[in-house]
């Protein structure tokens, strides 16, 4: 558990207080982001089913005692892909609970290319569906690729739009509405899941609630720009809601002063 109980801020879009130090590959047109041999295909229902899901329920329900609510909202598009947003507010649960949420789908994660960089776990990653940002325009269009044909095949794409992990953090920041242009752009439903923090009888630590919310759709009667802005308007609006159910702060987030932030 993270051990800190104060974190200073500057700055809601771009902080970042993950206490993991990683060196970042550059992903470049060199990137293979979706593998067709069978040896992958292998590694990948290995990893991700055989190994990854049953860790990530044992792990989740020991340390955190996770409970979803709401998860009966995305059964009726168990046949078609749809995008998943959420609050990035852990390490190690943010990057597995996406699959306890929606099992027994398969989700792919937008993911930060330091999630493909740790030593020896960066190489298994891949294979648990991490999509790392391109670096460049070239890899841009190989991940765009990805991208669509993980919606196709009738997958999950996870996005954290907050994009900065902030441990156990209570609200919701603001957020771009960029990685709002997908539901958009493939004609599918969005969802958010919003982790909240709540007492436990016994434990100093908080259990962590997951509320689901959506489908959100996209409004086709404005402009593409004001459909990105209308539905990050109203999925932000469900997750601060689901937010305000925390009744817990683990670490106290202030703001530092503009006269100290300049300084």
């Amino acid at each position: 558990m993270d051990k800190r109980q104060v974190i200073y801020y500057s700055d809601e879009l771009n902080d970042e207080f993950s206490v993991a130090k990683i060196t970042p590959k550059v992903i470049d047109e060199s990137w293979v982001y979706c593998h067709d041999s069978l040896w992958k295909r292998f590694t990948h229902v290995f990893w991700y089913r055989v190994v990854a899901t049953p860790i990530a329920k044992f792990y989740t329900k020991w340390s955190f005692r996770h409970k979803t609510v709401g998860k009966e909202k995305l059964k009726p598009f168990k046949k078609q892909g749809f995008f998943l947003y959420g609050n990035h507010t852990q390490d190690i649960a943010d990057a597995v609970l996406p699959s306890l949420i929606t099992f027994p789908r398969t989700v792919y994660t937008i993911v930060h290319p330091n999630n493909v960089s740790m030593p020896y776990l960066g190489r298994i990653t891949p294979s648990l569906g991490a999509l790392p940002l391109p670096d460049d325009r070239a890899a841009y269009r190989h991940f765009l690729e990805a991208v669509e044909r993980r919606v196709k095949e009738n997958h999950v794409i996870m996005i954290y739009p907050e994009a900065h992990i902030w441990p156990y953090y209570t609200k919701i920041r603001p957020f771009a509405d960029g990685s709002f242009l997908y539901p958009i752009k493939y004609g599918t439903p969005a969802f958010c899941f919003t982790n909240t923090y709540q007492k436990r009888r016994f434990s100093k630590k908080p259990k962590i609630v997951t509320y689901v919310d959506g489908p959100f759709f996209p409004d086709d009667t404005l402009s593409q720009r004001e459909q990105k802005r209308d539905l990050r308007d109203r999925v932000h609006a469900a997750m601060t809601a689901r937010a305000a159910l925390s009744d817990c702060e683990t670490i106290r987030y202030i703001k530092k002063d503009k006269e100290e932030t300049d300084g």
